[in-house]
């Protein structure tokens, strides 16, 4: 049985990635081992984020469904003042990727970001997972592990955990570690499903170097008066140098070839990240806050070196691992995402796939169909062809009424499908204009 990776980055842009066309650091290339599992594997030009927030879309990546299915994922994020709630957070009744990977042989863990609700009511152990390393939160100081509330937030399963070193690298160790330990287990029959969750490149902005001043950044998480783009690609090499370890040790193990990992981020670039040509970033709509990147290595079965613009999103790929490990859905709960094995295996180049998105921020909503995307942002519709205009700076909307209302129409019978926006849901912005110009 196949092994499985599923490696998540925090707010990682487009075109942060060499193998995205990414500018090298003064230090070299940011991300070669990341950059190696594209050369090795099959990497995805048009492939998107359930949600361009955090929360939401992780709630996308479990139950392999959209996201407004449930209360939780209406947060756009869920933060901090939710802690105790019962009702802001992933149930641990719906099934989810693990809990099915887990009925069908799997021995599962997450290591790194939970970010779907707190305990007791909530958490990793309680919706499929055998075990627990990281944090609760959406974001942590990298060194003091405080989370923006100021308490602690570093766990092992359901026991807080106290331990000295920077959380990227924490967080790579424990995978290493995972791996070895599992590895004679995985070779007798018993595979690994491991999710490999960083909270890089998420601010605060600190590097490995950057530990004496963590005190003062963790009073203030979001560090607004802080970073650069120097910082931040260091942060992103920080992460890529655990996912090399990591190689190195399935590899070691005999492991590699027939191990699927799977390498995206939860949604598009933040503050300092780079996400040509694209526009936007992570709260909006646009490509540059959904579309991400997306590469699979899997030597077993896909080819090295492929490139697909087959149309995706987050519940697309956990679809696709269920599927690979020999899962089962469970039929009481919907699952929207489609498997995206054909395209993995060669037997299919590309298939139609409609996405749609909703957000209460600014009351956004978008189609992507084709080659072409249907937007709204605020009281304004936009048409555009996102294939010759990836930038979305040619509104044909005046051009083409019949397409735009179609795809109008298209959202709405969606959208009509999903329970609607509670009232209560919250937005929580990290910065506004008074903070930094807009983009």
């Amino acid at each position: 049985m196949t092994n499985i990776i599923y490696i998540v980055a925090d707010d990682l842009g487009y075109a942060d990635l060499g193998c995205y066309g990414g500018r090298q650091a003064q230090f070299g290339r940011v991300s070669p081992n990341i950059d190696r599992l594209a050369d090795e594997g099959m990497l995805f030009l048009e492939g998107y984020s359930n949600s361009p927030v955090c929360s939401p879309t992780r709630f996308a990546l479990m139950t392999m469904a959209y996201q407004y299915r449930l209360r939780g994922a209406m947060e756009e994020p869920i933060n901090s003042r939710s802690k105790g709630s019962s009702t802001l957070g992933l149930p641990p009744h719906i099934a989810t990727l693990p809990s099915q990977l887990k009925k069908a042989g799997y021995y599962t863990s997450l290591i790194g970001k939970w970010h779907l609700g707190y305990p007791p009511h909530f958490g990793p152990r309680a919706s499929g997972y055998d075990e627990f390393y990281g944090i609760m939160a959406g974001g942590v100081d990298y060194f003091t592990h405080v989370s923006g509330r100021g308490d602690h937030d570093l766990w092992i399963n359901e026991e807080e955990h106290h331990e000295i070193g920077y959380l990227t690298d924490l967080l790579s160790q424990r995978a290493v570690a995972f791996v070895q330990r599992r590895a004679a287990a995985a070779r007798s029959g018993t595979p690994f499903f491991l999710s490999l969750h960083y909270t890089a490149p998420h601010w605060p902005w600190e590097t490995r170097e950057d530990g004496d001043k963590a005190e003062a950044i963790s009073t203030s998480l979001p560090h607004l008066d802080g970073g650069n783009i120097h910082t931040y690609r260091k942060m992103i090499h920080h992460m890529d140098e655990g996912i090399g370890q990591l190689m190195a040790m399935l590899e070691q193990q005999g492991l590699a070839e027939d191990t699927l990992i799977v390498f995206t981020s939860d949604n598009g670039g933040e503050r300092f990240s780079d996400n040509w040509p694209l526009v936007g970033g992570k709260m909006d709509l646009t490509e540059g806050g959904i579309r991400v990147p997306w590469i699979a290595r899997w030597p077993a079965v896909i080819k090295a070196g492929a490139v697909s613009r087959q149309h995706c999103m987050t519940m697309d790929w956990s679809r696709t691992l269920l599927e690979a490990g020999g899962g089962q859905i469970n039929p009481e709960y919907p699952v929207d995402g489609v498997s995206l094995l054909p395209v993995l295996k060669g037997d299919v180049t590309q298939f139609e796939r409609p996405l749609f998105w909703r957000m209460n921020h600014r009351d956004q909503r978008a189609l992507r169909l084709g080659d072409w995307k249907y937007l709204k942002v605020d009281e304004h519709e936009y048409l555009f062809n996102i294939t010759e205009d990836a930038r979305e700076r040619a509104n044909q909307a005046a051009n083409q009424p019949d397409r735009l209302q179609q795809m109008r129409q298209q959202w709405l019978a969606w959208n009509k499908t999903m329970p609607p926006i509670p009232t209560d849901a919250t937005v929580s912005l990290v910065y506004n204009a008074s903070n930094m110009p807009q983009r």
